[in-house]
C-alpha cells in the first residue's frame, strides 16, 4: 500500500525550500473531512486549483526563486502553526488574484471584537468567506465496547480540544460571522457564501483497524500513528527526526546529518519528557540516495496520556 508520504516524495522530492514544500502540501493534500457527508451541511469546501501540471510548474519555479514567499512570510513571522498555514495560503490566493483581504477583524459599536475573517476571496458578484483550519488530532477509542466512535474521539495532543468541538465552533460560530450586522457594515459588498477548509493529519494506534468508522472523515485523509514513550522504545526504526511545530505540514525531507538513529531519538524523547508532558511529533526516516525522507510519522505521548485521554472522554460523555 502506497502511503501519502511516498506519493508526495515522488512528485516533490526536488523541492528543497521548506516553505515551498509546506505550501505544496497545503494546496494538494487531501482534506481531513469529507465535504459530501451530510453531517457538514454543505459548509465545507476544497481548493479550486489551476491545472495540476501548471501548479507544479509554478511551485518548482517558486522553489528556485523563493524570495517573494520568504518576504511575505517574514512580514507576519508566525509562531503558531495555524497562522503559518494561513500566511502560506494567502500567498497563493494573492498570486491567483483571489485575495480581497486576510485576517479582517470585525468590531461592534463599542469596539469589542466580534470575530475575524480568515480570508475574503473574490467570487463572482460578491465575496466568499473562507475559514482555514489546519489540525492534528489523535484518535483514542475508549475501553468500553458500547462506545460509538465519534468526532469527539479525535483529541488534541495536549488534551485541550477535540475535532468535534472544533468543528462545532467553526460551523456554528465562525462561518456565521458575515450574518452579524457589524460585519455587514464593514463589508458592504456582500458575502455570497461562507465555507471551511480543513487540512491536517489524523493519528491512530497501529492496532486500529477501522480508521474510517467515524462519519464525516475523508477516506483518504493524511494519517499517522501515535505511541506511548514505552511503545516507541520497542519499535525497530532506522532513523528519526523530531519535527518542530512549524514543520508538521509536509512530509519531512532532510540531509543525513539532520536525522538521528533510534538510540539518539529515544534519548531526546526521554530528556523531553523529563521536563514536560507535551507530545512530540517524530518523522520516521529512511535513506533515498543522498536524502533522508519521511515514510511515516507519529506523535510520541507520555505513558500516562491514554489514561488522561479516557478521563477526558468520560467528562465529555457526561456533558
Amino acid at each position: 500500500m502506497q502511503t501519502y508520504q511516498s506519493q508526495f516524495h515522488q512528485e516533490f522530492f526536488q523541492l528543497r525550500d521548506k516553505h515551498v514544500r509546506a505550501l505544496a502540501w497545503l494546496l494538494l493534500s487531501p482534506e481531513v473531512l469529507d465535504e459530501r457527508a451530510s453531517v457538514w451541511n454543505r459548509q465545507l469546501t476544497h481548493l479550486s486549483l489551476p491545472d495540476r501540471s501548471n501548479l507544479k510548474r509554478w511551485l518548482f519555479e517558486l522553489d528556485a526563486h523563493p524570495t517573494l514567499l520568504h518576504e511575505s512570510l517574514h512580514l507576519h513571522d508566525a509562531l503558531r502553526l495555524g497562522h503559518y498555514a494561513e500566511n502560506l495560503l494567502a500567498f497563493f490566493f494573492q498570486h491567483e488574484g483571489l485575495l480581497f483581504g486576510k485576517g479582517i477583524q470585525v468590531f461592534d459599536r463599542a469596539n469589542h471584537t466580534i470575530g475575524e475573517f480568515d480570508y475574503l476571496l473574490f467570487g463572482g458578484s460578491g465575496l466568499i468567506h473562507l475559514e482555514l483550519a489546519t489540525k492534528f488530532y489523535l484518535f483514542h477509542r475508549p475501553g468500553h465496547t458500547r462506545h460509538q466512535a465519534s468526532l469527539y474521539d479525535y483529541l488534541g495532543p495536549g488534551l485541550n480540544d477535540t475535532l468535534g468541538a472544533k468543528m462545532q465552533k467553526i460551523l456554528g460560530k465562525q462561518l456565521a460571522l458575515s450574518q452579524h450586522e457589524a460585519a455587514q457594515r464593514l463589508i458592504p459588498q456582500g458575502i455570497l457564501a461562507a465555507k471551511a477548509l480543513v487540512k491536517g493529519w489524523l493519528f491512530y494506534r497501529s492496532t486500529e483497524r477501522d480508521v474510517n468508522a467515524v462519519k464525516g472523515i475523508s477516506a483518504d485523509h493524511c494519517m499517522g500513528f501515535w505511541w506511548t514513550l514505552s511503545e516507541f522504545q520497542k519499535l525497530a526504526i532506522p532513523f528519526g527526526l523530531i519535527l518542530q511545530r512549524l514543520e508538521w505540514l509536509a512530509p519531512a525531507q532532510a540531509c543525513a546529518d539532520d536525522v538521528m538513529d533510534k538510540d539518539l531519538t529515544m534519548d531526546s524523547l526521554i530528556r523531553h519528557f523529563q521536563i514536560e508532558d507535551r507530545p512530540v511529533m517524530v518523522a520516521v526516516m529512511k535513506r533515498n540516495g543522498d536524502l533522508m525522507q519521511e515514510f511515516c510519522r507519529g506523535f510520541v505521548v507520555p505513558d500516562k496520556w491514554p489514561l488522561q485521554a479516557s478521563q477526558l472522554q468520560r467528562t465529555i460523555e457526561m456533558l
